[in-house]
């Protein structure tokens, strides 16, 4: 199964424009990726091609693995 899927046709989807993409829909996707302690919204940083994951609320890197990720149209 492919990852990164539109969460409407669950076609997979493309990267353009520094975004998600859903070719299949024709609409741009965001991914936002949450907290599985908390459920905050989590701080993306990205250093040296890889994504790390911060929470404000528990003030703490999170483990990429333990994170739940979503894609919403915009």
């Amino acid at each position: 199964m492919h990852e990164n899927t539109c969460p409407s046709c669950q076609h997979p989807l493309s990267w353009k424009e520094n975004g998600y993409y859903c070719d299949h829909c024709r609409h741009p996707v965001q991914k936002r990726a949450f907290c599985p302690d908390c459920e905050q919204e989590l701080e993306t940083l990205n250093a040296c091609g890889s994504a790390s994951y911060f929470c404000p609320q528990c003030n703490e890197l999170k483990s990429k693995s333990r994170v739940r990720i979503c894609f919403e149209l915009t």
